[in-house]
């Protein structure tokens, strides 16, 4: 990844580059992330009732991801934390690491608990109930978007959690709050932008794994004795899944960069979520068509990638809301 322009609004110059530290942030999730996602992948994890791998968390407290986005002496800060949120997506593996970077970017009094491995998440509540709340029943607090507040909500103080039957890969929740009046209000008027722009990450990095595979399928599976890769109409597909990766990796990353730096990102992530979440669902459904029936089995990890697409489209605000988000920003 590596792009340098003017910043749109004449702010700085936006340099999508990745420095050495960054590049080193990145190739160790990812091979941390491929030791580990026999035992921490979503087809792992199906029954595990938290809906993720324990150990797998314990492991990454440890090595300091979950306070990476708030510790610049260690060279840190969102977008590294979003580096790892794209392995997380690539290698298809379930973990409340987004919803918590997502919590202590829009909410600093909680970072140095997250950075200790306290499990945080979002909701959003309307008379005192939120649905689909993302690791609710492992969570030790929750960041609780109300209709004019935001409130931060320990889980001894949550009413009642039910699981909900969704099709990505998060266990979701429905979560009853008993009175949010009292609880303690917070300054976060970012929080939706962070998760949004934290999500886009996920799926760029799913995007990526499902062009890596279908290139990789076009290439060994053979049809009238030679690869169907060599076939035009299946090299058309296989092109258009790199473009919508490549275009989805830089407009989330311009937003995440904006965010990361402090400034005014409205309109980058309303364009980055709109345009990710369906450009994600675009390569799955290529994904598909190259690979044919074997993809469509649940012995192949192609569904999971697929599931994960849909869910996230519509994780903090789906294409039309932030579409609209968008024409607002531009007055239109």
């Amino acid at each position: 990844m590596g792009a340098v322009g003017q910043d749109p609004a004449g702010d700085a110059l936006m340099d999508l580059t990745l420095t050495p530290d960054q590049e080193l942030v990145q190739r160790t999730g990812r091979e941390f992330l491929a030791a580990h996602a026999v035992g921490a992948s979503a087809r792992a994890v199906s029954g595990e009732p938290a809906g993720y791998s324990a150990a797998l968390w314990k492991e990454i407290v440890e090595l300091g991801w979950t306070g990476l986005a708030f510790d610049e002496s260690l060279g840190g800060g969102f977008l590294e934390a979003c580096l790892l949120a794209e392995e997380f997506g690539r290698f298809a593996v379930p973990s409340p690491f987004a919803t918590t970077v997502t919590c202590g970017m829009a909410v600093p009094s909680l970072r140095e608990e997250i950075a200790g491995g306290l499990v945080y998440t979002f909701a959003s509540a309307v008379a005192g109930e939120a649905s689909l709340v993302p690791y609710a029943a492992s969570a030790d607090g929750f960041v609780v978007s109300t209709e004019d507040s935001v409130v931060v909500v320990p889980a001894a103080e949550v009413a009642d959690v039910s699981r909900q039957d969704v099709v990505g890969l998060d266990p979701k929740y429905r979560v009853r709050f008993p009175s949010l009046s009292s609880a303690r209000p917070v300054d976060a008027p970012l929080v939706t932008a962070f998760g949004a722009a934290t999500v886009c990450a996920e799926m760029v990095g799913g995007a990526q794994a499902v062009l890596d595979a279908t290139v990789a399928y076009a290439t060994q599976r053979e049809q009238f004795g030679k690869p169907i890769g060599a076939f035009q109409a299946v090299q058309h597909h296989c092109a258009n899944m790199a473009i919508d990766v490549l275009g989805s990796r830089f407009i989330a990353y311009e937003a995440i960069w904006r965010l990361g730096r402090g400034l005014p990102a409205a309109v980058e992530v309303a364009v980055a979520k709109s345009w990710v979440s369906e450009a994600y669902q675009r390569v799955c459904a290529l994904g598909h068509q190259v690979h044919g029936a074997i993809g469509f089995t649940a012995e192949h990890d192609l569904h999971y990638y697929t599931r994960h697409a849909i869910a996230s489209a519509l994780a903090f605000g789906d294409a039309d809301t932030h579409t609209e988000a968008l024409a607002q920003q531009l007055g239109l």
